[in-house]
């Protein structure tokens, strides 16, 4: 697996940087590995996970772009990276089918070819759906898809028709996670999450904030959402988000958050991914007008994260 992506925005680390500090830089990550998933309490719907990864990642400055390239000193810290990782799984479903939890906790140890940049990552994400009906599809990937397989039951190999089932769901997630290094360590740049706009993942968190605004190596990211078809394969959505980035473990608390609100529509046409179009504000930065994907609809097991 890799990635290359040629505009990235950097505005420096921790809670407190300017938008107007925003700088520009390219990157390249090769991630070569395994990844794999082992079902255990069925009642729970509870899985181990394991994974063994060498990434590669190589740093560019971009210019042209409107704004100043990244400074060569700050796209330094390169180096090739064997990364492990091991977490468990669980995605019940309760009361009826109307309470669907998706919970994981993972653990992933980052070792450097420069010890200096070696790190371990804790994510915590607690996700809860509580659909409207029970027909309402749900949004996670399956493991026993390819990945580009749509199927939702491993003995039958096809993606589902487009439906005109009313579908729709309220949510609630959070998010944190935490970096851990030793003594005269510090954690790259290009490996601490962010939040504002999309993350390198495609991931929305704080989306009226310009995209990567945010970077540091802890963060915490609560949702509440709302979903519902409105005709064919077209829906609505809106969300709240709440939010923080922390240099140290100490900052990350429920204090001084930034919220980002949006709304906007959906569509999810049988297997096909699940588009949203966004219109986000309250972020004290104006707006943000963002489209992302939902690929869980494709299946396949949760492909590993550029960061």
């Amino acid at each position: 697996m890799g990635g290359s992506l040629n505009k990235l925005a950097f505005f420096g680390e921790g809670p407190n940087t300017t938008d107007t500090a925003r700088t520009y830089f390219g990157m390249t990550e090769t991630i070569a590995g395994v990844n794999a998933a082992f079902p255990v309490l069925p009642k729970l719907n509870m899985s181990l996970l394991g994974e063994a990864n060498g990434r590669f990642v190589n740093l560019r400055p971009e210019n042209g772009q409107g704004s100043p390239s990244t400074e060569q000193s700050v796209l330094n810290p390169q180096t090739a990276f064997a990364q492990f990782g091991e977490g468990v799984r669980i995605r019940p479903d309760l009361a009826g089918g109307y309470v669907r939890l998706n919970y994981l906790v993972n653990f992933q140890e980052f070792i450097a070819g420069n010890s200096m940049y070696s790190l371990r990552r804790l994510t915590l994400d607690f996700g809860h759906e509580f659909p409207l009906y029970k027909k309402t599809r749900r949004m996670v990937p399956r493991e026993f898809n390819g990945p580009d397989d749509c199927s939702v039951d491993k003995a039958v190999h096809s993606c589902p028709s487009i439906t005109r089932n009313l579908e729709g769901s309220f949510g609630l997630r959070f998010l944190m996670n935490e970096s851990f290094t030793s003594s005269g360590n510090q954690v790259p740049f290009y490996f601490q999450p962010t939040l504002g706009g999309s993350d390198v993942n495609g991931n929305a968190g704080l989306s009226s904030y310009q995209d990567y605004r945010f970077r540091a190596p802890n963060n915490l990211l609560a949702r509440a959402s709302f979903e519902h078809s409105i005709w064919g394969p077209f829906g609505l959505t809106a969300m709240i988000d709440e939010g923080k980035v922390a240099m140290t473990h100490g900052d990350i608390d429920f204090t001084h958050l930034r919220h980002s609100y949006a709304a906007g529509l959906t569509l999810r046409a049988g297997g096909f991914p699940m588009v949203y179009l966004l219109f986000s504000w309250g972020g004290r930065e104006g707006t943000h007008t963002i489209t992302s994907v939902n690929t869980s609809l494709l299946g396949g097991s949760t492909r590993p994260s550029l960061y």
